[in-house]
């Protein structure tokens, strides 16, 4: 019998962390338009927090034989969250000024650089939680921002969720997880992994309660 491939282990593994996290309050009132575009700001700025901790480490393990493969430059994304940063703040250049994390965000962040310094495959795990789920849900995010909010589609705003760099978006998703699959890792470390994509879904789920705590819908 042949051996589950690791992308399926890993999709399969973390379905339960991951429906938890799209049912969130906070994400469900979001995609359902009943929050204000000032909710939506404050969602991308956890973003541009934990992407900022993926891509500050790009440099370091851009060598790495784990790692390596995944550091595609069409997946970046900091550059495009503060493009929509700057537009959600009224264009002002300075709009990043005493901006802070919420403190599950900072943890989020912190444990990203944390595996990215010492423990690479662990660092696939959250990758493949972030761009893969932003690449896929992420588009339902930007339509509803765009119907919302009145963002000019695929513009200013959104372009967090606009991957000008992918032509095709299903088949880069076949080709990563073949990337997933060609890890040269065993079973246990493949298992390490697994449970560290379910910590990036919990940690997650704790930036949207917070969010949540934030923006309740009003009785």
């Amino acid at each position: 019998m042949e051996p589950t491939p690791f992308s399926t282990q890993i999709r399969t593994a973390s379905h339960e962390a991951h429906t938890e996290a799209e049912n969130s309050t906070f994400m469900s009132d979001l995609l359902g338009g009943r929050l204000g575009v000032e909710a939506y700001a404050r969602y991308t700025e956890q973003l541009w927090f934990v992407y900022r901790a993926l891509e500050d480490s790009v440099e370091h393990l851009a060598g790495d034989p784990v790692a390596g493969p995944f550091l595609l430059p069409e997946l970046s994304r900091v550059e495009s969250l503060e493009r929509d940063l700057g537009h959600l703040h009224g264009g002002r250049a300075d709009w990043s000024a005493g901006l802070r994390p919420l403190p599950a965000t900072a943890a989020y962040a912190s444990r990203i650089t944390e595996v990215a310094r010492d423990w690479p495959a662990g660092y696939v795990a959250h990758h493949y939680t972030r761009y893969l789920g932003d690449l896929s849900g992420g588009q339902i995010i930007r339509s509803t921002a765009e119907k919302s909010w009145g963002f000019e589609r695929k513009g200013d705003g959104v372009r967090f969720y606009v991957f000008a760099g992918i032509g095709n978006p299903a088949a880069f998703k076949r080709e990563y997880r073949a990337l997933l699959d060609a890890l040269p890792l065993d079973d246990l470390e493949k298992q390490r992994a697994v449970e560290e994509c379910k910590r990036a879904f919990a940690l997650n789920t704790a930036v949207f309660r917070e969010l949540g705590e934030r923006f309740p819908l009003s009785a």
